[in-house]
């Protein structure tokens, strides 16, 4: 049973700049997780992915910089964006079934989508979705110094961030509206450390009683 297997997994998903990795690197540090980014896997995910089992993702390997991010509306780029449709989903649990028979896993990133994550929880308070307003999106990735790191790749950097940021807002109003229609964990952001957020994660995750009782 891939709940039973998975037991160990603690899932942080959510919108871009919303302080997911940070919080699951933390988490990691201070309670003895593993930690598994799903952003760091997707170069091999894309490796080992076939057009018939991702062909949005070979659609999109195939555009330019302009077709994907200047000609197209954010809504067609959120409705065929081929992580945002699951497409190595599959690949994930593969990996995590992997590392979770070793111990604690903090699993991390936008490619964890709620309708997917949910028939694998065992315990649905291992899991919590990052859902950061425009305002504490942009401000996130100012601070990066990664706000431009795409559009400024295009012939047209300004309407490509436009449609980048879009396509964000909507996604993220997706998972508000998914996590809800599901009763899942969330924690929509505004303002708000990263200092809070980690402690509301980590009170969520119910990890100081785990670690005190372990």
């Amino acid at each position: 049973m891939l709940r039973a297997r998975l037991r160990n997994v603690y899932w942080i998903g959510g919108g871009s700049g919303g302080g997911k990795s940070a919080i699951a690197r933390r988490l990691a540090a201070t309670y003895g997780l593993s930690v598994y980014a799903t952003d760091d896997v997707m170069l091999d995910h894309a490796r080992r992915s076939t057009p018939g089992d991702a062909p949005e993702l070979a659609r999109f390997m195939e555009m330019g910089m302009d077709e994907r991010w200047v000609n197209r509306s954010p809504d067609t780029m959120l409705d065929t964006f081929h992580w945002y449709r699951g497409e190595g989903f599959a690949l994930i649990v593969e990996d995590l079934l992997r590392l979770s028979a070793d111990g604690g896993v903090v699993a991390e990133g936008f490619r964890l989508l709620p309708h997917l994550v949910e028939p694998l929880l065992e315990d649905r308070n291992h899991a919590v979705w990052l859902l950061p307003t425009p305002r504490f999106r942009w401000a996130a990735f100012n601070s990066r110094g990664t706000a431009w790191d795409i559009a400024n790749r295009t012939s047209d950097p300004e309407r490509a961030q436009r449609n980048l940021l879009e396509r964000d807002r909507m996604f993220t109003d997706r998972l508000v509206a998914e996590t809800r229609r599901l009763g899942l964990p969330a924690v929509e952001l505004d303002t708000m450390s990263e200092d809070v957020l980690f402690r509301i994660v980590a009170e969520k995750f119910a990890l100081e009683r785990a670690s005190t009782s372990s």
